[in-house]
């Protein structure tokens, strides 16, 4: 293994290694799909939904490029939740086809399996922008205040408390996002910065429900991020912000033979105080 091989190597029938028969035709052989839900969220706005195990979600530009934040949930125990940063560690900071959305300890499982996107085309640009990234967060009204002494309640932190809402969750269970559409990477400052979405409409990615999922997406006040938010050449993107479709399909039944929702993770969970028993 060389200096700069990836950390974490997975072994032979590792969950990280997807089988691709399995799920390649998921996101290919639509014609078997049976559409239960589609809506639109607004610009600078949030909406939660349900995803059954064994579905489809689409998430799609209608009009246009727009950058959209997303939360997933275990639909039954909300702590177990999406994890960014372990998701960058086990696939990339940036995911595309048959990479995975990893869960929080002690659950550690995949929620979700990512078997289309169209903006793979799209690859490394010339400064090293990606889309679809996990490096940074969802914007939010504090960072918001800090930089500029203003309050603005869209953000899609905001956005996200709102939508998650009616579920029964707080801003407390609102966590770090997959930034769907978004166009972002690390400057030679090895500074986050984020560039104008290259999406079209009716781009789209999606996403294999591996459990029952409570999801959540805000349409970023930013728009397509063509217009600074914040700095020198910051004013109010509002004309570059666009809708986002969400569809949710059932699949065809010969498409899951062989598919079973992941297990939680098998670590017994004594972490050395002789405990064996995992009450959650």
């Amino acid at each position: 293994m060389g200096p700069t091989d990836a950390a974490y190597q997975a072994g032979p029938g590792s969950p990280l290694h997807v089988d691709r028969d399995l799920y390649g035709p998921i996101g290919d052989d639509t014609a078997g799909r049976t559409l239960v839900e589609e809506f639109e969220i607004p610009i600078r706005s949030g909406r939660a939904w349900t995803v059954p195990a064994g579905h489809v979600v689409r998430l799609y530009t209608v009009e246009g490029p727009q950058v959209g934040d997303l939360n997933l949930w275990h639909r039954d125990n909300p702590r177990e939740r999406f994890w960014a940063a372990r998701t960058r560690q086990l696939h990339a900071a940036h995911v595309t086809r048959f990479d995975r959305l990893w869960s929080t300890l002690p659950y550690l499982r995949p929620l979700a399996t990512i078997v289309a996107d169209t903006l793979e085309r799209y690859g490394v640009d010339d400064h090293g922008g990606r889309v679809h990234d996990t490096l940074g967060s969802r914007c939010d009204p504090y960072v918001n205040r800090m930089l500029t002494g203003a309050d603005f309640d869209f953000h899609c932190h905001s956005n996200l408390v709102r939508a998650v809402a009616p579920y029964g969750l707080t801003e407390f269970d609102v966590h770090d996002v997959l930034n769907v559409f978004q166009c972002t990477g690390l400057n030679e400052r090895d500074q986050y910065f984020m560039k104008a979405c290259p999406a079209r409409p009716g781009d789209f990615i999606e996403l294999f429900a591996e459990v029952d999922l409570l999801a959540a997406l805000s349409t970023c006040p930013g728009g397509d991020l063509s217009i600074p938010m914040w700095g020198p050449d910051a004013r109010d993107p509002i004309e570059v912000c666009r809708p986002i479709g969400v569809a949710v399909y059932a699949v065809d039944d010969a498409l899951l033979q062989g598919w079973e929702p992941p297990a939680r993770a098998a670590y017994a969970g004594a972490h050395g105080t002789g405990l064996v028993s995992r009450p959650y």
